[in-house]
């Protein structure tokens, strides 16, 4: 089988050192494999989603020397999130929610991988079809009915996917098409992407990812979780931080080969 990996970014901010080097590990992977690369742009993020880092995305990874076909974006696939949420109610995996976070917070939940841990408190209440709710995966029921699943990650081995972690995780946000788990576990079948490669800090959605995977009847592939590139904090790069721009740096006439070389060679010292 030919491998096939995937960068998929956000345009709601610029790609920093770390996206680099999420990028290059992609990359590479597939060249070495004699395989295909993909860029997929995910921006079904409302507002926050902005078109013009979008060109800015392609300037980078061609700055940094690194080649790939490109396929839809998310924002043209919003008819089989709809039709994959649609059949996952319908065979009673999915329940209405519309709790607040406020309101979730007052019940003091456990924090869990994915912030706090949903208890459950609206999946025996019926909500009216026309009332603003997010749909919730039913985890204790799709993990009763489906029984052992195993994902394979490169780096981990065997893993019995164990979402309990999550709590009741939301599958279809109140105010977007489809939440992350929902959508890059559509995308990442419908482009026939073979390894999935991204940070460690999204091992444990990897749980989430392989019971929608069963329920919705989708290839399972494998994954390759890597490390994560730190600030001098200890902290993850990320936008939020105001981690440096790869933009930045490329505006400002460093040579962006040697800058991947250096990534690769895992001998990067500037900011990280």
């Amino acid at each position: 089988m030919k491998t096939v990996t995937r960068f998929a970014p956000s345009p709601n901010g610029n790609l920093h050192m770390g996206h680099a080097y999420s990028a290059i590990y992609a990359h590479d992977l597939a060249r070495d494999a004699a395989g295909q690369f993909l860029l997929r742009i995910e921006d079904i993020d409302g507002p926050r989603s902005r078109p013009e880092f979008i060109d800015e995305f392609r300037r980078d990874l061609e700055w940094l020397g690194l080649e790939w076909d490109e396929v839809p974006a998310q924002s043209t696939r919003i008819d089989s999130y709809n039709e994959a949420a649609a059949k996952l109610e319908a065979g009673g995996w999915l329940y209405r929610c519309s709790c607040t976070r406020k309101q979730i917070d007052a019940l003091e939940p456990r924090r869990g991988a994915d912030g706090l841990s949903y208890p459950g408190s609206c999946r025996n209440t019926p909500h009216p079809a026309d009332e603003p709710a997010a749909l919730r995966l039913d985890v204790e029921k799709a993990m009763d009915s489906l029984g052992e699943l195993v994902w394979t990650d490169e780096v981990a081995g065997s893993v019995v996917a164990d979402p309990r972690e999550f709590g009741d995780v939301v599958i279809v946000r109140k105010d977007l098409p489809a939440s992350y788990h929902l959508a890059a576990t559509l995308d990442d079948a419908a482009d026939g992407v073979t390894v999935v490669t991204r940070g460690k800090d999204l091992f444990a959605a990897t749980h989430v990812h392989r019971i929608l995977q069963e329920l919705l009847e989708l290839p399972v592939p494998h994954w390759h979780h890597h490390r994560l590139l730190m600030d001098d904090d200890g902290q993850k790069l990320a936008k939020r931080r105001g981690s440096p721009a790869l933009k930045d740096r490329r505006e400002a006439g460093e040579d962006g080969l040697a800058l991947a070389e250096q990534l690769r060679l895992q001998k990067n010292r500037s900011g990280t």
